[in-house]
């Protein structure tokens, strides 16, 4: 009778400890990023966001802004969602672009023209905008141009023109058909009736001055 063939022993293959060890760091950092990640999905922030362009001076409506939930840095001022019918009325101090969040100080209860300025409309024909786009805080000159024939035309070739200092406050958009642009110019109190008379008579012209500084 044929002795029974004993089958070979398989050795169990020995894990290093080394190997064993860097699988163990890995779970535990794996769950510390998992935990940390929920950490900062739950520790979000509603906030006002705005998400159409808006002027100077401009107010602000409810369809100019918007919300978002984001991890807020304590440091960021910015306006929380349950704050935003307070702001919707408000004046914009800074021009405001859309995606950008909306901080208590870029808004104003109060008038851009200030206290001793009045606010004159001057209209402008395509041919009188400066190639440079007007914008609200620009400098600027109202120059006295007289019409032509007029009592004091004579006198514009060796006089040096009257100007005013202003400052633009809004300009409007191009007006279908005439392309005419309204330009809100802060000058102040003493020498807005005078602006006023050059637009009536069209004696006005606008002309970018140098910013300050300058």
């Amino acid at each position: 009778m044929a002795a029974a063939v004993t089958p070979p022993r398989v050795s169990a293959r020995r894990r290093r400890p080394g190997v064993i060890a860097l699988s163990l760091a890995l779970i535990a950092a794996g769950g510390a990023g998992v935990a940390v990640l929920l950490l900062q999905v739950g520790d979000r922030t509603e906030v006002v966001t705005v998400v159409r362009d808006v002027q100077v001076g401009q107010v602000l409506r409810e369809g100019d802004l918007g919300k978002a939930s984001i991890a807020l840095d304590p440091a960021v001022k910015s306006v929380r969602s349950d704050d935003l019918d307070s702001v919707v009325g408000k004046r914009a101090a800074v021009e405001l672009r859309p995606g950008s969040l909306l901080a208590p100080s870029q808004v104003t209860r109060d008038s851009l023209v200030k206290a001793g300025e009045q606010l004159v409309p001057v209209g402008l024909e395509p041919k009188q905008i400066p190639a440079t786009a007007l914008v609200p805080g620009q400098r600027v000159e109202l120059v006295h141009v007289p019409a032509q024939g007029g009592a004091d035309a004579g006198k514009t070739s060796e006089a040096v023109p009257q100007t005013i200092d202003g400052r633009v406050e809004k300009a409007s958009s191009a007006a279908p058909g005439t392309g005419v642009v309204v330009v809100d110019v802060a000058t102040s109190a003493a020498e807005g009736p005078v602006a006023a008379a050059w637009v009536a008579a069209d004696a006005l012209r606008l002309v970018l001055a140098a910013p300050d500084g300058s």
